[in-house]
């Protein structure tokens, strides 16, 4: 018996990481994903208002879910700062756990995702270059 606990524990020991870089892989995707559909939400939202909005102001008029105002979307916090009168806006992701992302994000009216600009939370070397 204490053999066959033995090699549960050593399945278990090789196979949690690999599924947690997996379960972190995939939230990253899916918030690439997101930060895509806000810019072309604020596109629209723009088009019709001539400023860019806020997440609450996007949901308002229904250019995106209320999953957006979720403090945990696939594993990330989607922020929107906005530029003096409106005429600009940075998106942010941040990653809730470290356990849930390994880097965090960003995009503005270029509609180019970078990486995050603090070297801990973006790729070796790709501090504020765009995601590939």
């Amino acid at each position: 018996m204490l053999i066959v606990v033995a090699i549960i524990l050593i399945i278990a020991t090789i196979g949690i990481p690999s599924l947690l870089r997996s379960r972190q892989a995939a939230n990253e995707s899916a918030t690439v994903a997101n930060l895509r559909n806000l810019n072309t939400a604020e596109v629209t939202y723009s088009s019709m208002s001539g400023a860019y909005g806020t997440i609450a102001q996007m949901v308002a008029v229904q250019l995106i879910d209320d999953r957006y105002v979720d403090p945990n979307l696939s594993g990330y916090t989607i922020t929107v700062a906005m530029s003096p009168g409106n005429l600009g806006y940075t998106a942010y992701a941040t990653g809730v756990s470290a356990n849930s992302s390994r880097y965090d994000y960003y995009t503005t009216p270029d509609f180019v995702i970078r990486f995050s600009t603090a070297a801990s939370r973006a790729p070796s070397g790709r501090t504020g270059l765009p995601v590939q």
